[in-house]
């Protein structure tokens, strides 16, 4: 008989804190139908002595998904593409920021080009900006809180960020994931297509993986978001109702839909449409907290069609809908259907309603805009712009204050801490405070 080796003090312990985890998993109903094809012993094993309390993800996270559940409006975001433009939507009043791989992708990417959306640019650029629509939130909140006022109750809104296809398989996602809860992020959403071909939702040559890759995918970050610790919303999307092809026919749930044609490059010609998006969505559903499907245009029919098809198997499922962009709203809705359409989508169990390009669009329409006025009329435009600035304050607009919004009043009191008498403080004596009261 060979005798059994005795469990050392460290085997204890990671059984104890396993144990401990299963029953969070059990008793807690934040994973109520949350499946992992890992264990607790798998998690408590890769965290290591010390796990890194990561207090922005994980409130953001809490938030988040308190405010998905909660019965009031879905929860509604627009893509922001600076620090400044993030700000600009928590003061207004929006609850959550989402950020986009596309708009970081076109000017806000660490390798400084301009990209299209097909993950050119280095992996850790979204994790980058993440960190820095933080740190301009704290920025507001640690001014507001030094001038003893409070006209926005949280700052720290949850961010919705953009992993792309993972950039690479599990493990690339492992690591994206742990890289965007150190940013900060409170949620992330994961694409089907195939990292090395993927395109915009709205451009043509996409490729999908199969189903049981992209659940691989989808595990991958959420034992990512295990490891830190971090209740992380893991977001699927499928891009199934337009893209034609797919890397492999290895999953049966994909099979249905191969036409049995392939390419040059040895895809696989599949069918598109309403029907592989269910199918796909049934699959992620007991691995994600929200599912998207992304669409061509702006169609209840459609959107009903797949929220109806998933529930039916899944009734408790939380969606999201990407309001885009490139859809042309105008050609295909009228005023009232405009109007109306993103309460019809929350009836339908569209929890998460974002538009994922508005800081682009934002941006340059503004800029164009002032710069072909003071092209034609000078300072005459710059001036309107100002007025429209002040009328903007009494909605709770303060950025007409430039100085004082990024802070230099806040520095100077760092300044007086350390020397009461300075004489060098910088916001004293400004024009800004000269002149705007």
């Amino acid at each position: 008989m060979t005798e059994q080796p005795t469990p050392t003090r460290h085997d204890s312990l990671l059984a104890s804190q396993a144990a401990e985890l299963e029953l969070e998993w059990a008793a807690d109903a934040r994973w109520s139908g949350i499946r992992r094809d890992y264990s607790a012993a798998d998690v408590v094993r890769l965290r290591g002595s010390v796990v890194e309390e990561h207090t922005l993800a994980r409130r953001g996270a809490e938030r988040l998904f308190e405010r998905l559940h909660a019965d009031e409006a879905p929860v509604r975001a627009l893509g922001a593409l600076t620090g400044n433009q993030a700000v600009q939507q928590v003061r207004a009043g929006l609850e959550a920021i989402y950020l986009s791989g596309w708009q970081v992708a076109a000017d806000a990417n660490l390798s400084g080009q301009t990209y299209p959306d097909q993950s050119l640019y280095p992996s850790n650029s979204v994790p980058a900006v993440v960190r820095r629509i933080n740190n301009a939130l704290q920025r507001a909140d640690q001014i507001e809180r030094s001038e003893g006022g409070r006209t926005v109750a949280d700052w720290l809104a949850p961010i919705v960020a953009d992993a792309e296809a993972g950039f690479g398989g599990p493990l690339n996602a492992f690591e994206l994931m742990r890289s965007m809860i150190s940013a900060g992020a409170a949620g992330v959403h994961w694409e089907d297509q195939l990292a090395s071909e993927k395109k915009c939702g709205h451009l043509g040559g996409k490729v999908l993986i199969p189903t049981q890759q992209h659940v691989r995918t989808l595990n991958a970050a959420r034992l990512a978001a295990d490891v830190e610790g971090v209740p992380s919303v893991i977001i699927a999307r499928t891009d199934a109702e337009a893209a034609t092809l797919l890397t492999s026919d290895v999953d049966e749930r994909d099979r249905p839909f191969v036409t049995g044609e392939r390419t040059s490059e040895g895809f696989y010609e599949v069918r598109n449409g309403i029907e592989p998006c269910i199918a796909r969505g049934r699959a992620y559903a007991p691995y994600a907290d929200l599912l998207w499907m992304e669409t061509g245009k702006p169609d209840l029919a459609v959107a009903r069609r797949f929220a109806e098809g998933v529930k039916e198997a899944f009734p408790d499922q939380l969606l999201a809908y990407n309001c885009s962009p490139s859809f042309n709203w105008r050609k295909h809705l009228d005023d009232d259907q405009v109007a109306a359409f993103q309460r019809e989508l929350g009836a339908m169990g569209f929890r998460f309603q974002f538009i994922t390009l508005a800081g682009f669009h934002a941006l340059n329409h503004s800029m164009f805009d002032l710069a072909k006025g003071y092209a034609e009329q000078h300072m005459t435009a710059y001036v309107d712009l100002q007025e429209r600035e002040f009328a903007a304050e009494a909605h709770g607009y303060t950025a007409t204050k430039h100085q004082r919004e990024v802070g230099t009043g806040w520095f100077d009191l760092v300044a007086t801490a350390l020397n009461p008498t300075s004489g060098t403080l910088a916001l004293a004596g400004s024009t800004e405070s000269e002149q705007f009261h």
